[in-house]
């Protein structure tokens, strides 16, 4: 099926859509930075940055239609790439995502007749999530900190700690010694409260007992091992794990 005439009719199939191009658009501004940046040459015309349902992305250039199919995405975002420091180039291109995201949410449900009640759930749904722009400039994950407690937290980010949480989550709990069942089911307790509100640095998504997760020891956010394509077999042999952004960083002009 066409990502591009795909039309969600229900409230759960527009907000699947949502999080599918959610996850397509920051996948472009934060671990295919490097590629989004090349191809948002400023020598080519108004280019735009497109995410899809499927979780892909793509820089292509406006819909020739008038008026288009559904609602376009910001024209230009080339134009700027070299005329500001490229961080606040990608946060400008995430907050205008941002926009486009609610604009293609909100179109669906006045096309398929969402009432009130139908458009008050979406929003709602949709305010769950982070929005791009907080995920691409930190400051979901600062909200975060601010919301747990900041010393148990910020203790789970030192360097021996985020060694110990690349090992998948059964195998740790395997390691610990033999305890009495109460004290154990206090401890799962204890360490979904610290961990429960982080968020993946990539897709944006909350931290889940039962996934792997690997964290950056440049910049310090956390990530699914799948999201980086990074096996608990592989972090084991890392010394310091660079996430992609990270590893992509350089002067720019």
């Amino acid at each position: 099926m066409d990502s591009r005439t795909y039309n969600p009719r229900t409230v759960e199939e527009v907000f699947r859509d949502f999080k599918g191009r959610r996850a397509a658009l920051i996948k472009a501004l934060t671990t295919d930075v490097e590629d989004f940046y090349n191809q948002c040459d400023p020598e080519k015309e108004n280019l735009c940055l497109y995410g899809f349902p499927s979780e892909q992305w793509e820089v292509n250039l406006p819909a020739e239609e008038v008026p288009p199919e559904l609602p376009e995405p910001v024209l230009g975002i080339n134009f700027a790439r070299d005329g500001m420091q490229e961080k606040d180039w990608l946060s400008l291109v995430a907050v205008h995502s941002d926009a486009w995201l609610l604009a293609i949410a909100f179109y669906f449900g006045a096309r398929f007749g969402f009432d009130k009640a139908d458009r008050k759930r979406l929003f709602n749904m949709i305010n769950e999530l982070p929005t791009i722009f907080e995920v691409v400039t930190g400051a979901a994950k600062k909200q975060v900190k601010e919301k747990s407690s900041v010393s148990n937290h910020s203790g789970s980010k030192s360097k021996s700690s985020s060694k110990a949480q690349r090992a998948p989550e059964s195998q740790s709990r395997q390691s610990k010694p033999s305890q009495p069942k109460e004290e154990d089911e206090e401890l799962d307790e204890q360490d979904d409260d610290e961990h429960g509100e982080t968020l993946c640095g990539a897709c944006g998504e909350h931290y889940g007992t039962d996934e792997f997760w690997i964290c950056c020891d440049i910049c310090e956010k956390w990530f699914h091992g799948k999201c980086v394509k990074i096996t608990p077999a592989r972090a084991e042999h890392i010394k310091q794990y660079k996430c992609p952004s990270c590893s992509n960083k350089r002067a720019r002009p």
